[in-house]
C-alpha cells in the first residue's frame, strides 16, 4: 500500500547560485530570519510561479488561510528562540497578487512577507521594485529547481545530471537489509569522497592509505561478527559504534540501537513489515480527507518549515522529498498531542533520511533525486526514518512540550558547568551581559545541526545511540559545554554583539570526522568527571 500523499502544491526551491556564506549579502542573520518563526496567524504575502513546473497538472493558485490561532497560555519555541532562526521561506499555497512579476530563466522573482515600518501615521508595508531587480533584500528567488538543472543531451533527450543511481538489489534489501553484508562481509565500499572526486592516491600516501583501509576493514569485520549473531550482544554494538559506524552498516545498526529492530534476527523481517504497515496505515488515516482533514495549526508550520530544511542540499529541494517530510513530520506532530509540531523537528528527521536512503542508492544521498526510487523504497525510507525519529524524540519530548521545559533545565545546567570548566569565559561572558539561553536554546533545540553538516551530524550520532538512551539530552549538554569551550580564547576577546554574531555562524563549514571525534572525545572528559557529582547543578 503506497503512502497517500498530502495535498498536491508547488515545489518550492532556492536559485542554485543561493549560496549562504559566499554571498555577502546574506549573512548568517538573513539566512535565518527569527521574525519568520512566529505562528501567530499572520497572512503570507509571498507568491510564486514556475514558468516550468516540474507537475504534470497544474494547481490552480489559492491562498493560503490562516491557521487557527495558539491560546497565548500555551508558549511555543518561537517564545524562546530570539537566537534560533530560519529563513523566511513562503507559504506553500500561493495567492492570486504578485503574479506579474518577471520571471527569469525558468525562475521567478517575488516579493517576501511585507516588512512592516512603523510611521507616524501608522504601519506601511515597505513597497518592491516593479522590475523586480531591485531591492534584493525584500526579494526571494524561487522556481523550479529541476528545470534549471536539465541539460539536453546530443540525441535531444533531456537528462538531469547527478541524480545518482539505484541498487540493482534495492527491492531485496527493502525486505531483508541484513542479507548484503551477511553475503559479503569482507567487501569494503569505497568512500564517497573518493568516488565523487576520482581520488586516486599518491605514491607517498599509498602506505597510509593501505593502513587506514585495514583498520576500517577490521572494524567492519567486528561490527558484521557482531550483527551476524542470532542475538545481538548490545552491549557490544555500543562499544564499536562509539567511535563511529561504517556507512553501509548504519542503517542497521542504529535501528537496533534506538530499539526499533529487535536483537534476535529471527524477529527482525516480520518487525519491519509489520511497523511499515502501520506507518503507511497512520498516513492514510491522516490523510484521508486530503486538506480540508488537517489540523490546520500544525499543518501551516509544517508547510513552512519543509521547504526551509537543509537550504541549497538537492536532496531536500526535491518536491518527492519534501512530500516524505511533511508526511514524517504531521503523522508525528498528531500522535504527540502534548507537544504537536515544533520548528526544529524537521531537522532531526534529515539524518534519519539520508542513512536510510544510503542503503538503496550508490551515490551520495544528499545529491539523489527521490522521484527516482521505486515505491516500495521510498516508502520503507520513510516508515523508518518516523520510526527512528519517534523513538529519539521520546527520550527527548520534554524540549518540545509548552514552555519547553527540557531545553530550559539543559540551558541552565550548561551555564553552571562552563562556570566550573571555563571560569574566565563564564565572566566574560557575564561582563558582556550575554545570556546562554540566546545562544544555546538553539544548540539544544536542534542538537547543533545548525551548527554543522548532516555528515558531522550522522558521526556525532554514532556516538549518542551508543551512549543510550538519554544521550541526546544528558551526554548533549556536555557535547555543548565543550562546543562553546572550544571557542573560549576568541569569545574572551569580543564584546557582545561580536560574540552574538560569531556564536550564529561559527567558523565549522570545513569540519571533518576528526573534528568531530576531537569533540565528542572532550565531551566524554567532561561526562566523566562531572556526571557522578550532581552537586554541581543545583537542584530542580
Amino acid at each position: 500500500m503506497a503512502a497517500k500523499p498530502p495535498p498536491a502544491r508547488p515545489h518550492i526551491g532556492l536559485h542554485s547560485s543561493f549560496n549562504t556564506r559566499a554571498n555577502a549579502d546574506w549573512g548568517e542573520d538573513d539566512v535565518w530570519d527569527s521574525g519568520s518563526d512566529s505562528e501567530s496567524p499572520r497572512q503570507s504575502t509571498i507568491s510564486w510561479r514556475s514558468t516550468a513546473s516540474p507537475f504534470r497538472h497544474q494547481p490552480s493558485p489559492v491562498t493560503a488561510p490562516k491557521p487557527v490561532p495558539r491560546a497565548s497560555s500555551n508558549s511555543s519555541s518561537s517564545n524562546l528562540s530570539f537566537s534560533y532562526t530560519h529563513l523566511n521561506a513562503p507559504s506553500s499555497y500561493p495567492s492570486h497578487s504578485d503574479t506579474n512579476l518577471p520571471a527569469k530563466g525558468g525562475w521567478t522573482m517575488v516579493r517576501k512577507s511585507s516588512t512592516l515600518q512603523d510611521t507616524p501615521g501608522g504601519k506601511i508595508s515597505k513597497e518592491i521594485d516593479p522590475s523586480g531587480d531591485a531591492d534584493v533584500d525584500s526579494d526571494v528567488v524561487v522556481g523550479d529547481f529541476e528545470h534549471e538543472m536539465e541539460q539536453t543531451t546530443s540525441a535531444g533527450t533531456k537528462t538531469k545530471p547527478d541524480q545518482g543511481s539505484i541498487k540493482p538489489d534495492a527491492i531485496e534489501l527493502v525486505n531483508d537489509p541484513f542479507h548484503r553484508f551477511l553475503r559479503s562481509p569482507h567487501s569494503l565500499p569505497e568512500p564517497w569522497s573518493n568516488r565523487r572526486k576520482g581520488h586516486s592516491p599518491r605514491s607517498s600516501d599509498a602506505e597510509k592509505s593501505s593502513r587506514e583501509h585495514s583498520i576500517r576493514t577490521n572494524r567492519r569485520l567486528k561490527f558484521i561478527d557482531c550483527l551476524s549473531k542470532d542475538d545481538v550482544n548490545m552491549s557490544e554494538l555500543r562499544k564499536l559504534a562509539w567511535s563511529g559506524t561504517p556507512n553501509d552498516l548504519r542503517p542497521v545498526v542504529w535501528p537496533i540501537l534506538l530499539g526499533y529492530l529487535p536483537l534476535p534476527s529471527n524477529l527482525r523481517a516480520s518487525t519491519l513489515a509489520r511497523k511499515r504497515g502501520e506507518y503507511l496505515s497512520l498516513v492514510e488515516l491522516a490523510f484521508a480527507r486530503d486538506r480540508q482533514g488537517l489540523d490546520q495549526q500544525i499543518w501551516h508550520q509544517i508547510e513552512i518549515d519543509v521547504p526551509r530544511t537543509r537550504p541549497g542540499v538537492r536532496l531536500w529541494m526535491q518536491a518527492s522529498t519534501q512530500r516524505s517530510l511533511e508526511r514524517i513530520l504531521y503523522v508525528w506532530a498528531i500522535r504527540h498531542p502534548a507537544s504537536g509540531y515544533v520548528q526544529g523537528i524537521n531537522d532531526l528527521v534529515t539524518p534519519f533520511f539520508q542513512v536510510f536512503l544510503s542503503a538503496y542508492i550508490d551515490s551520495d544521498p544528499e545529491n539523489f533525486d527521490t522521484s527516482l526510487l521505486p515505491t516500495d523504497v521510498l516508502n520503507a525510507v520513510e516508515a523508518d526514518s518516523f520510526w527512528c525519529l519517534s523513538r529519539l524524540l521520546d527520550g527527548i519530548q520534554d524540549n518540545y512540550i509548552s514552555a519547553q521545559p527540557g531545553i530550559q533545565r539543559s540551558v541552565k545546567r550548561m551555564a553552571e558547568l562552563v562556570a566550573r570548566i571555563d571560569a574566565p569565559l563564564y565572566a566574560h561572558l557575564g561582563s558582556q551581559n550575554v545570556e546562554f539561553m540566546q545562544f544555546a536554546f538553539r544548540w539544544m533545540n536542534c542538537l547543533l545541526m545548525r551548527e554543522i553538516s548532516v555528515q558531522n551530524t550522522i558521526r556525532m550520532w554514532d556516538t549518542y545511540l551508543a551512549e543510550g538512551a538519554d544521550a541526546f539530552s544528558q551526554f548533549h549538554l556536555y557535547v555543548c559545554s565543550a562546543f562553546l569551550v572550544k571557542w573560549s580564547e576568541k569569545l574572551r576577546q569580543m564584546d557582545f554583539q561580536g560574540i552574538i554574531m560569531f556564536l550564529q555562524s561559527l567558523p565549522t563549514q570545513d569540519w571533518g570526522d576528526h573534528e568531530i571525534e576531537m569533540l565528542l572525545s572532550e565531551a566524554f572528559v567532561l561526562n566523566s568527571i562531572w556526571q557522578n557529582a550532581q552537586s554541581h547543578f543545583n537542584a530542580k
